[in-house]
């Protein structure tokens, strides 16, 4: 489940019902992004074990699967049933192949440029570059490279293609200098949000140990897309600088496109985090909802990071509503609907502003508001959490089990 990107409290939890499952009286874990440390009392003693996993990424339909399973245990069951079970979860192999998963990557990335004023040129402009800059993502994971070189490459990829594209479109006069700034939208199919999100609510219960190293692989992997960005645009004088709409649109019109726009990302996302098309679903259905009533509110100069806050405290509830009508877990059916308000745009603008020296103040504001936009977020989805789930609102104080009267194996002579 860690290697999946399961919450720290997702892992704990499964670890404990499977541990009472088997016998174990007693279950203390503690753990890292990359690390578990998990002590067990049984029988009077207790044995300690540290391992280590470095197969990071998201697998949400993995994530289920496992929920389903601890959450099904019976009240006992060998300890070699337990691990066969869990080998066939884990052998699973993931749902989308290379061109389906690159595919729903270029159309939500195409459906991100729309929601940040993108016209049609910069929609297919996204739409190609996001899908080959997936492709390449993928294959690269699939040899596992370093995640840091992956995110690189991958952004100077992606950012390289929309470039490419759109300038020569402009060396042949076919459009105008004004679709430079699209090329940030081609690499938010780089943008961390899963494990961004579960960072912050790992944070708000209190696991900081996993929640801060689980950020520090966000900001990390954000650094080396921003980078590859700032490289491109600074070694071919692009400016990635906000210009003007590419469309305008009545009210009703720009709902509807909004609606659709967002419903393409949130799905695509989803089938990037390896959801079923199921939970695609439901998940699209989510953010569209959520999405859509926060951009009207922001038109009606509503506060933006309250907006946030709302929305993603709604995009929660309705994930539960969700998930007790499906074999779905409330992350799978939450976080791909929320991540299409993470200001990915601005973040990288900010970011590459910053680098090449440019605004700078400016660019600390944006990026001020940014952390905060993202904070909103987590506080919401993790108040949905409070009020719909026991486990969220009580903390149980953690016993450590007594080792009990154990026949004592220290000679005679030796024990004064």
């Amino acid at each position: 489940m860690l290697a999946s990107g399961a919450s720290a409290f997702r892992v704990q939890d499964g670890m404990e019902r499977l541990a009472r499952a088997v016998g174990i009286e007693r279950l203390h874990v503690q753990m890292t992004y990359t690390t578990i440390t998990a002590t067990a009392w049984a029988n009077g003693t207790f044995r300690t074990e540290v391992v280590e996993q470095r197969n990071l990424g998201v697998n949400a339909d993995r994530i289920d699967r496992f929920n389903a399973y601890v959450q099904s245990l019976p009240a006992s069951l060998l300890v070699e049933d337990a691990i066969r079970d869990i080998e066939k979860i884990h052998r699973r192999p993931v749902l989308y192949s290379i061109p389906v998963s690159s595919i729903a990557s270029g159309l939500a990335c195409a459906g991100f440029a729309f929601l940040n004023k993108g016209g049609l040129v910069e929609c297919l402009a996204v739409l190609v570059a996001a899908l080959i800059g997936q492709a390449v993502r993928r294959l690269l994971l699939k040899r596992h490279v370093n995640h840091f070189m992956t995110w690189m490459v991958c952004g100077f990829a992606a950012s390289g293609l929309y470039m490419a594209i759109v300038g020569s479109l402009q060396s042949t006069d076919v459009i105008d200098a004004t679709h430079q700034a699209g090329m940030v939208s081609a690499v938010l199919f780089l943008v961390p949000g899963f494990p961004l999100v579960t960072s912050i609510l790992d944070l708000i219960r209190q696991d900081f140990i996993a929640g801060i190293s689980r950020g520090t692989y966000v900001v990390m992997l954000i650094i080396a897309t921003a980078a590859s960005v700032w490289a491109v645009s600074s070694i071919f004088d692009w400016s990635i600088s906000t210009t003007q709409p590419g469309y305008s649109l009545e009210p009703l019109p720009l709902a509807a496109g909004r609606a659709l726009a967002t419903f393409i990302a949130a799905y695509g996302f989803a089938m990037l985090f390896n959801a079923p098309a199921q939970a695609c679903l439901l998940a699209g259905l989510n953010g569209t909802i959520i999405n859509v009533a926060r951009l009207v509110g922001q038109d009606a100069d509503f506060n933006p990071v309250g907006a946030v806050g709302i929305a993603a405290f709604f995009a929660g509830i309705i994930a539960h509503v969700f998930s007790r009508h499906s074999r779905f877990s409330r992350v799978t059916l939450s976080v791909p609907a929320v991540v299409v308000m993470i200001p990915g745009v601005p973040l990288y603008r900010a970011m590459t502003a910053m680098s090449a020296g440019q605004d700078v103040l400016t660019a600390l504001e944006s990026t001020v508001t940014l952390l905060l936009t993202t904070t909103a977020i987590g506080v919401g989805l993790a108040l949905a959490r409070v009020v719909t789930d026991r486990h969220w609102r009580m903390e149980e104080p953690p016993e450590v089990p007594t080792l009990g009267d154990s026949t004592p194996t220290i000679p005679e002579p030796f024990r004064h």
